[in-house]
């Protein structure tokens, strides 16, 4: 094993409890362990397995990284954007509360809960998939299914956690594999087609790469549309600006915060959203959180 530590420096208004709970959704901890103050998840990087621990103090994270192997340079730098990605720290959201600082829709909400962020998935990989895994589903289902595709496609790290697999590991299994335990036909096609294309290297996926790129080489995959596009690069790429108007829980936020009588459709939503470019991340970040906030 090899492992290093790092301390990386948390900004103002760091929402802590947001970063906990982002990763503590499946409650079996089977990649992912989450206790009063860190994380620990694992994932594969180069082939290699890796933990990532994390403790969160007030104003930095101390992250130590422990491999089960060498890493390489490119899954060293691989191993830093996920510290990123994990906590929150991709997307500055100061930016769109500027913005909206006096707008009627969204001023209230920034006010209310300041320092919003979006929590990202470890790898574009990883995003990818799950956006795939999740398609028209409750979550419940999703993280389910999530956990089984783990399961079926990963490794464990020595500590015994299990790490969310790489494309290589995904497009060795075959469709019986995941239609066997409740994956719908489609969407294991589609997970498998996709980690084919990753695995021989005609689908790139690059956290530097341009969204406009990185979308539209997405788009073109069967089996993958908008939503799943805007979704990857939102939670894998960072990207400020998805409109996730065919999100049904953004729909139902808008409708609630806009006082309508119904949601609107996906393009009513979409252009709602369009007033909000180049943030509109941020805006869906707001919007998701809404819901669990009181009305008015």
């Amino acid at each position: 094993m090899t492992a290093h530590t790092l301390i990386l420096p948390l900004p103002a208004q760091y929402r802590i409890e947001d970063v906990l709970a982002f990763h503590a959704r499946d409650a079996e901890g089977l990649a992912e362990q989450v206790g009063a103050d860190n994380v620990r998840k694992a994932v594969l990087l180069d082939g290699v397995p890796v933990l990532f621990d994390v403790r969160l103090g007030a104003d930095a994270a101390a992250c130590r990284i422990e491999a089960d192997g060498a890493l390489g340079e490119g899954a060293q730098v691989l191993a830093q954007d996920a510290l990123r990605n994990i906590l929150a720290l991709r997307i500055d959201p100061a930016p769109f509360a500027d913005v909206v600082r006096d707008d009627a829709a969204f001023g209230p909400l920034v006010r209310r809960q300041p320092g919003l962020r979006i929590v990202q998935s470890a790898t574009v990989f990883e995003a990818l998939t799950w956006a795939i895994i999740g398609q028209q589903i409750n979550l419940p289902f999703a993280i389910s299914l999530r956990r089984t595709f783990i399961e079926q496609a990963g490794r464990r790290h020595s500590s015994g956690l299990w790490c969310y697999p790489e494309a290589a590991d995904v497009a060795r299994l075959d469709l019986e594999t995941l239609t066997s335990r409740k994956f719908s036909r489609a969407k294991a096609e589609t997970l498998l087609r996709v980690a084919r294309l990753a695995a021989e290297g005609e689908l790139v996926l690059r956290q530097d790469d341009a969204p406009e790129r990185a979308g539209a080489a997405l788009l073109a995959i069967k089996g993958i549309g908008p939503w799943t596009v805007n979704y990857t690069l939102l939670r894998g790429y960072g990207y400020a600006d998805c409109s996730l108007h065919g999100d049904v829980a953004v729909r139902s936020a808008i409708g609630r915060l806009t006082g309508a009588a119904t949601k609107p459709d996906i393009a009513q939503a979409e252009a709602w959203l369009a007033a909000y470019r180049p943030h509109r991340t941020m805006a869906a970040a707001y919007l998701w959180a809404s819901l669990s906030q009181p009305a008015g």
